[in-house]
């Protein structure tokens, strides 16, 4: 098992399939995603990486997390957070995650917080029917009706459906597809919803339910080893590309 990446929710859009039929995806960014801390079992009794997104200025940051990010050379995160990853599944501290982590076609499930709505009603929160509209209801065509019993027990038993807060609760989407992935801009692309607002961060690891595809790099796609394998492996194919794109757009 390896570890996931966060990954900043920016928005919905749509893309093209191969057929034209257009595809509704949320778009994702990696926003300096990295490693800033391990838990090996040794120490700490399990095996987990733990992983932070998004610049935090040093002055709205606790001195306790101050001095732990100083120790690893690591600027402060606005969002961090821990991964169960098998032993032969570590990576260093410091290392910073690409977009390819994950694989077009691939499953993955995605974690994060439900949008706040505040307090709902029966109806919307738990898709009530109401009351009639005539016979005798006059001002509470919307309210959940009765919630208790009679004089035995006597009571609202617990968990019972009521108005209440609805949304702001950690929610897990699974099996959502990758449609494509931008290494370049550090964009995933995912067929349809993510749980959160625009500007979230969410947790996306592989899915527990479908395999993982054998193209997909282990432990990581980290930064260090792309740049380390790009000259050797791609220079000639990059100039080109390079050349082409800075031709379009003078």
């Amino acid at each position: 098992m390896r570890t996931g990446v966060i990954a900043k929710k920016l928005g919905m859009t749509r893309v093209f399939a191969e057929d034209g039929a257009h595809v509704p995806v949320t778009v994702l960014q990696l926003d300096g995603c990295q490693v800033v801390g391990q838990r090996t079992q040794e120490r700490d009794g399990y095996v987990a990486l733990q992983l932070g997104a998004g610049a935090k200025k040093a002055k709205r940051t606790n001195k306790a997390q101050r001095e732990s990010f100083g120790k690893l050379s690591v600027e402060p995160k606005a969002y961090v957070t821990e991964f169960r990853v098998d032993a032969d599944a570590m990576i260093d501290v410091g290392a910073e995650f690409t977009a390819d982590h994950f694989v077009v076609g691939q499953k993955v499930d995605i974690q994060g917080p439900t949008i706040g709505k505040g307090f709902a009603g029966a109806m919307k929160r738990w898709n009530f029917g109401g009351l009639r509209a005539t016979h005798g209801v006059s001002v509470s065509h919307r309210s959940h009706g009765s919630t208790g019993n009679r004089q035995d027990p006597g009571r609202t038993f617990p968990g019972k459906k009521m108005a209440g807060h609805l949304g702001q609760e950690t929610v897990t989407q699974q099996n959502l597809t990758v449609v494509r992935v931008d290494t370049d801009r550090g964009l995933i692309l995912i067929k349809g919803a993510v749980p959160g607002h625009d500007g979230t961060y969410v947790k996306v690891s592989d899915s527990i339910k479908k395999a993982r595809p054998a193209e997909a790099p282990f432990p990581g796609a980290i930064k260090s080893a792309a740049s380390a394998a790009q000259p050797a492996s791609t220079p000639a194919e990059e100039a080109p590309a390079v050349e082409a794109t800075e031709g379009g757009e003078a």
